[in-house]
């Protein structure tokens, strides 16, 4: 056991673990990822939990656990992490979030093509922290990747990344798993709605997603 290991227990990096393949699965299954491409981390203590590089998510087993530091240093298992780790550490080196998705959904990654901003057609917008931006295109798994997606994350749930996808955070994965969904359905709607010829899509205030902000943040069953 490594010291960075002796603050995590076994049985809790297990179920993570099995919560992160199981989350990584559903973004394929449900459509926001194609083959390998995406990606899925998590904290437990010292140790970011993420999927390994290039090994579709069907084959991936409970004694495939693959973990860093927040180095970037490998602390368990033997398969190369994800090649955007760099993404995944700079939002868990900046943040108390437990965990991170990223994906290239469709529609989501059609409008970072068209947008430095994705307008606020929907109340969930307030969800993600206020209307979601677009990071500047930078090449994948760089550090220019990952520190303009900070600047787009600033303050918000959930970003745009140019020509490439999306990045959602949440406490647990279940909650980035998601954000990220509602941001493919928000992109989806403002698609659709752009595309009426001779119409606009009417935007949301800053004073309406103030208020649904208020009501999202008391909604669902008390804890």
């Amino acid at each position: 056991m490594t010291r960075a290991t002796a603050h995590a227990s076994d049985s809790a990096i297990e179920q993570t673990w099995r919560q992160l393949v199981a989350t990584a699965r559903r973004t394929a299954s449900e459509g926001l990822v194609v083959g390998t491409s995406g990606n899925v981390s998590a904290r437990v203590g010292p140790l970011v939990l993420v999927t390994p590089s290039g090994v579709p998510y069907d084959r991936l087993a409970d004694g495939d656990v693959t973990a860093v530091d927040l180095d970037g240093r490998r602390v368990l298992g033997t398969l190369e992490p994800t090649s955007e780790l760099p993404l995944h550490l700079a939002v868990h080196r900046s943040r108390e979030v437990g965990a991170v998705v990223h994906t290239h959904a469709a529609h989501a990654t059609a409008v970072s093509t068209l947008v430095t901003e994705l307008p606020p057609v929907h109340y969930m917008t307030a969800d993600l922290g206020g209307p979601v931006r677009v990071a500047p295109y930078a090449v994948y798994g760089s550090d220019e990747l990952a520190a303009r997606m900070l600047t787009a994350l600033d303050g918000r749930r959930a970003c745009l990344l140019g020509n490439h996808g999306t990045v959602a955070v949440g406490a647990t994965l279940d909650q980035a798993y998601d954000r990220t969904a509602q941001l493919e359905w928000m992109c989806r709607v403002w698609l659709l709605a752009s595309s009426v010829p001779g119409l606009a899509p009417k935007l949301l205030t800053p004073e309406q997603l103030a208020e649904a902000g208020g009501r999202l943040r008391g909604y669902g069953q008390p804890g």
